[in-house]
């Protein structure tokens, strides 16, 4: 008995930790939403290319657009322009769109849309990078600065993530001579990063320029720069200005390396604007469209890669489980009386179709007439599945005079009565009647009541929407409630209606 106790709640605790570890591995990994309302940021991106062209000459525009490998997935693309050539080609980690056209004149404007949001899948993509670099050419004064700077640097570093920040710090001391000399009078954050580059290659650190966008709304927006170097398993970002550490998470990675955002040949002035505006859609919905979009797949094995249908019947199906969880416990812990466990939650499940209140008032009138008829059947004194026979013909018959005299009446809600499941019906009938022989007219209605408010119960709390979608969308949840039940199955105790019953008996024993 020790041993099988000991099974029992074993199995409990594996059935709930999978079900907690999996749904939060769904909510706090996946970051799939748990109530439908949420919403998430859809990001439009516009840049506006504008240029003059020369006059009868081949044009060519080259201009870097995001890789969106890791942190973003792109839902939509769109190259806007008029009578040019478009193409897109990947090089050094880095994404580049080409216009071409052989004749154009005077100023020209091109348009690059770009509609994103945030990568789903909590499995990013692998990266990788270079851990190693070779020492950039420096000669004279500059290699004496150099390494006038790079002493201090080594000692009050102990890794590369500390050298790294060391060295902007330093890079960032205009008052230092060292610096002063390196820098040539260019305090700019693009020459700070070269000579912060030349003191890293000096060292074997590898380091290369991150040029970002800030995702704001409703502001103008030029692209900032930061650096990066990889650790050999992530990327760790900087910012050469500050030496603050980690790229913040409103910045899209647009492209990297030394290179300039455009490039023009056969034109001159050329600029790129950039707009931003963001919206939000439904949480669910979008992370579909992230789905599609990309390779992510973590919908692709849950319900919702169903038919959309199959879907429809599968919400249905996975709230069954909490019909009977409330039947329970009205049984065993309030001590409800009930005509079984499964009949109230397929009661509950039929009022879906007609609604609670027209529901109890059409299950109590065939239920009524079937107790009748079984009533003056039980006088003719036939057989168990003869009399059945007849109590399901005459509910069929019921459901459709029923039916007929609700739509000749206006009353559509009526003809969902043919959805009640008649053979719960006729079986809840016999076995209402049986109960009446056996122990009473009383008892029998207290059975009926209880069974119909079970049943009204279980259907409230199978049709909140926010639960439907939380079990639907989180499955496992449901092996938390078979733990519940099965330690529910060893439950000895007093019920509550028990305790009412004994209380004067209690007082006596005081």
């Amino acid at each position: 008995m020790r041993s099988l106790t000991l099974h029992l709640k074993i199995l409990i605790a594996v059935l709930v930790l999978l079900g907690v570890s999996v749904t939060a591995y769904q909510i706090f990994v996946l970051g799939i939403p748990v109530t439908e309302d949420a919403t998430d940021d859809l990001w439009n991106i516009d840049a506006k290319v504008e240029f003059v062209a020369n006059t009868k000459e081949p044009v060519k525009i080259q201009m870097f657009v995001p890789p969106l490998s890791r942190d973003y997935v792109s839902l939509n693309e769109s190259f806007i322009s008029n009578n040019y050539g478009v193409s897109v080609n990947r090089a050094d980690g880095n994404r580049k769109v080409t216009w071409s056209a052989r004749r154009v004149s005077g100023k020209q404007t091109l348009y690059y849309r770009l509609v994103l949001t945030k990568r789903y899948t909590g499995e990013k993509p692998k990266v990788k990078g270079p851990t190693f670099r070779d020492s950039m050419a420096v000669e004279g004064p500059e290699k004496i600065a150099a390494e006038a700077l790079l002493a201090p640097i080594r000692q009050h570093s102990a890794d590369v993530e500390t050298f790294i920040g060391e060295t902007i710090k330093r890079v960032n001391n205009l008052g230092d001579d060292n610096v002063k000399l390196l820098l040539a009078g260019d305090p700019s954050t693009p020459h700070k990063a070269q000579i912060i580059e030349l003191l890293l290659s000096i060292a074997h650190v590898p380091m290369e320029r991150a040029h970002t966008l800030r995702l704001e709304a409703d502001q103008p927006q030029t692209p900032e720069l930061w650096l990066r170097s990889f650790s050999g398993s992530d990327w760790l970002y900087f910012n050469p200005d500050t030496g603050e550490q980690g790229l913040p998470p409103d910045r899209l990675l647009w492209w990297t390396g030394p290179d300039n955002l455009i490039a023009v040949e056969g034109g001159k002035k050329a600029g790129v604007t950039f707009s931003l505006n963001n919206s939000e859609m439904n949480a669910i919905r979008l992370a579909k469209l992230t789905d599609e979009n990309s390779d992510a797949n973590f919908l692709e094995y849950s319900l919702y890669g169903l038919p959309l249908q199959t879907q429809q019947t599968f919400m249905v199906m996975v709230m069954i489980p909490i019909g009977v969880l409330v039947i329970l416990i009205l049984r065993n812990l309030v001590g409800l009386e009930t005509l079984g466990t499964f009949t109230p939650v397929l009661i509950a499940l039929a009022f879906r179709e007609t609604q609670l209140g027209f529901g109890i008032v059409l299950f109590t009138l065939i239920t009524a007439l079937g107790l009748s008829l079984r009533s003056y059947l039980e006088h003719l004194k036939l057989q168990m599945l003869p009399r059945l026979s007849v109590v399901l013909t005459f509910v069929v018959v019921l459901i459709a005079a029923i039916s007929l005299f609700s739509h000749k009446l206006g009353l559509e809600r009526g003809l969902s009565v043919a959805l009640f499941p008649m053979v719960i019906l006729t079986m809840t009938i016999e076995r209402l009647s049986i109960t009446w022989e056996e122990r009473g007219a009383s008892h029998a209605l207290k059975v009926a009541i209880g069974t119909l408010f079970a049943a009204s119960l279980a259907h409230l709390i199978m049709t909140v929407p926010e639960l439907i979608y939380f079990v639907f969308t989180f499955p496992a949840i449901l092996l938390i409630l078979v733990g519940f039940m099965l330690a529910m199955g060893r439950y000895r105790g007093y019920r509550l209606t028990e305790l009412v019953r004994f209380k004067a008996f209690l007082k006596e024993h005081n």
